[in-house]
């Protein structure tokens, strides 16, 4: 069977009773189906997020152990030219977020993100991709040729209800919440002065840098303050889009859209290949732009280069966490005089156990206290909750702790890094959440 991402690590699965029930056809991603022990951890709603959807609907046909048995059935039923268009297939994945909780919660770390992206690649090699998934994928390629217009075309949707329904009757874009408008101005910046810490490069993922590029500013300051020297990173001088931002390729691998995410991470590799062999630290923002470098890198069969690259490769707190820790940073922080706050993770965050270090860096803010929420995935899950046929699934996720726990907190910051999860915030709530690196650069004294 070809598959579009490379499942080679699954390669050595299959020794012992354990694994029996791998399916008759599909290679090392039958494998990778098949690392389902049936413990049933996808079951549970106490703490943890997995799974979003079970949690919602409380039948197991929403499970990550029903979805495995859904591929098992359809690739040992059918051939592989068509395993993939199987309706049960549908069904089991319609409510799949793509949180990544089951690679970290599932004793058997049943990757379903990744299956995920795999069958939608396959899907849409037999029945193509529908326009909706190009431009929810697309959103880089959008934003860095056509933003203006973009910006133009989401303000007049937002603005004329109208328009909404009439988008939501063509494309199946709920009408029924605002879709993030690209800002007025995208992210600018010179690069710093050599620090006397020495050289840090930021990765301005695409939300950054179109939708919220105060974050990015206000991550410059604060590593600026650290003593760094920031550099901006820039596709490579060879690169056929010299003026487009770089992407991790997120927003394509949870469309399906594998090739055009294998383009993405080329032109990273590309960008750092120097910085590889120097070891600067590379530094992101987005949890799920940064942590997908750092893991579904390695699926678009590039090299050994991608394991180098991640070893560089940190979430702001982590960095500074890491720096605080080993290099003897003391960043001079100030009171903010403000309540106790709450503090949402997004899933990614906590699938990569990076919480810590977002914890370890908050309690540097003197006399700053948070609780954080318990809750599992937000909703919003990148364009899930913009989808027409599952917004009340996105706002039902919601409102299992996160939304009830903000209204309960009326007077309490929120901080979230998650750009999806702070859209969520607001829409379900009308409060806005803010990106850790803002509330740092506040508190720099």
């Amino acid at each position: 069977m070809k598959t579009f991402l490379d499942w080679s690590a699954y390669d050595t699965y299959g020794i012992g009773d354990a694994y029996s029930g791998i399916p008759a056809t599909g290679g090392n991603y039958a494998k990778a189906v098949a690392v389902c022990m049936h413990s049933r951890d996808c079951h549970k709603t106490g703490k943890g997020v997995m799974c979003p959807s079970y949690r919602i609907t409380g039948d197991r046909a929403h499970s990550t152990e029903a979805r495995v048995a859904a591929f098992k059935a359809a690739l040992n039923d059918g051939s592989d030219a068509r395993a993939f268009a199987d309706p049960r297939l549908d069904e089991a994945m319609d409510l799949c977020v793509s949180c990544k909780a089951c690679k970290k919660e599932c004793p058997s770390a049943v990757d379903m993100t990744l299956i995920k992206t795999e069958y939608l690649a396959q899907r849409h090699r037999l029945l193509g991709a529908p326009l909706r998934t190009r431009l929810f994928g697309g959103v880089p390629e959008l934003t860095g040729r056509h933003r203006s217009l973009l910006r133009f075309a989401i303000l007049l949707r937002n603005k004329f209800a109208p328009l909404a329904k009439l988008v939501e009757s063509w494309l199946g874009v709920t009408a029924r919440r605002p879709v993030p408008a690209p800002a007025a101005k995208a992210f600018h910046r010179a690069p710093s002065a050599t620090g006397a810490r020495g050289e840090v490069i930021l990765f301005v993922d695409t939300f950054c840098h179109h939708f919220d590029p105060e974050v990015a500013d206000a991550a410059v300051e604060v590593l600026e303050r650290a003593g760094y020297g920031v550099r901006i990173a820039r596709p490579a001088p060879t690169d056929a889009e010299p003026h487009r931002p770089l992407c991790c390729g997120r927003t394509y691998l949870t469309t399906g859209l594998v090739d055009k995410a294998r383009g993405e991470a080329q032109r990273v590799l590309a960008a750092f290949r120097g910085e590889i062999a120097a070891q600067t630290p590379i530094i992101g923002l987005e949890p799920s732009c940064l942590l997908s470098l750092r893991d579904e890198l390695y699926s678009l069969g590039l090299g050994p280069e991608v394991g180098d690259l991640g070893k560089q490769l940190y979430l702001l707190e982590e960095f500074l966490a890491r720096e605080h820790q080993n290099n003897g940073l003391r960043l001079e922080l100030k009171p903010l005089d403000l309540p106790k706050a709450l503090l949402h993770g997004h899933c990614h965050q906590k699938a990569f156990g990076v919480m810590r270090a977002t914890r370890k860096v908050l309690g540097w803010i003197p006399g700053f206290s948070y609780d954080i929420v318990e809750t599992s995935c937000c909703g919003m899950a990148g364009s899930f909750g913009l989808e027409a046929e599952h917004y009340e699934a996105s706002m039902q996720m919601a409102e299992l702790a996160l939304l009830p726990a903000v209204r309960a907190a009326a007077d309490a910051p929120l901080i979230a890094n998650g750009f999806s999860c702070r859209h969520q915030i607001e829409h379900g709530s009308g409060r806005k959440a803010r990106h850790i690196a803002l509330l740092l650069r506040d508190a720099l004294a």
